[in-house]
């Protein structure tokens, strides 16, 4: 921590990025801190021109700001939670998971576009997506569609499939209604199972830092925090990075906490799943929760698809 009692926040400059430190900062405020906003641009931000997967997809987004924390020129690193790798870096911590906004994916239909669902099965056309995950469940259920990669941030890819042939983009629900364009939602995908911690924002900082662990502290939210460890548990034992073809999400149901996962081929044809709870009085059961559901996909075969991405 810097001699000065201002606490530095390490931020990707997308609006959506902004968002979330913006979002981080004013609680800090508000419980009396003074804050900075540090931009630093990733690799996921300069390299525009090729796909995810091929980039290796873990860390492209948090890597340049690990290295800041590491090297002391930020205090905490606000990211969106998916996007950060189930395997830390050594000397670096998640200090505090802020409560989960819609972890569901949408479709945003190309503007002028007006399709129901129904009309969608019935007809060909060309998806955009980047993501292996989203490729893989929309073909299981629309095998007759192609998909199209794309890239940038939130505004980028509404004006790209604006300006294209396809018909539609899949899209996380938190970060359009996060941006104020909810009414860009064409369709929500009640059917896809979503990234692991889509829609929680998490805040990093050194393993040692005190001072800012108890900064954020009355600011984590538990019960997000129970689920997504659970999500990122059973993403981690199946070797995936953030652009498998993985689908987890955990939420409480009553007394238990309920976890749904998939594993895909990338062109839909194999489809491995498996639902699982745990009683949320029963610590151990909830720990290894996420565990347990990948021992269970990996027992179906699960490792030569997530390799096979």
């Amino acid at each position: 921590m810097s001699s000065s009692k201002v606490i530095r926040i390490g931020t990707r400059d997308s609006k959506l990025a902004v968002w979330q430190a913006e979002y981080a900062a004013n609680l800090l405020r508000e419980s009396g801190f003074e804050v900075e906003l540090i931009f630093i641009k990733t690799e996921g931000d300069l390299v525009l021109d090729t796909p995810l997967p091929l980039m290796g997809g873990k860390g492209v987004f948090t890597k340049a700001l690990d290295d800041a924390l590491l090297d002391d020129r930020i205090d905490i690193a606000v990211h969106s939670h998916k996007d950060i790798p189930t395997r830390l870096p050594e000397g670096l911590k998640i200090t505090a998971v802020f409560e989960r906004e819609d972890p569901r994916d949408v479709l945003v239909l190309r503007a002028g576009v007006l399709l129901s669902m129904e009309e969608l099965a019935d007809r060909e056309g060309t998806l955009a997506t980047s993501s292996m995950r989203r490729q893989g469940q929309w073909l299981h259920r629309f095998p007759q569609h192609k998909v199209s990669d794309i890239r940038g941030n939130v505004q980028t890819r509404l004006r790209k499939l604006d300006e294209s042939d396809w018909f539609g983009a899949i899209f996380a629900a938190a970060g359009l209604k996060r941006l104020g364009l909810e009414d860009r939602i064409s369709h929500y995908l009640d059917w896809m199972i979503c990234a692991p911690a889509q829609g929680a924002v998490a805040v990093m900082c050194r393993s040692e830092d005190e001072f800012v662990s108890d900064a954020l502290r009355v600011h984590h939210h538990l019960e997000t925090a129970i689920a997504v460890s659970a999500e990122r548990q059973c993403l981690n034992r199946l070797e995936g990075g953030c652009s498998a073809p993985v689908g987890v999400y955990a939420r409480r149901e009553g007394d238990k906490l309920v976890l749904f996962a998939n594993v895909l081929s990338t062109d839909g044809v194999e489809c491995l799943d498996v639902e699982l709870s745990a009683e949320l009085s029963d610590l151990d059961s909830v720990s290894s929760l996420g565990r347990r559901a990948a021992e269970s996909l990996l027992s179906a075969g699960a490792a030569n698809l997530v390799k096979g991405s």
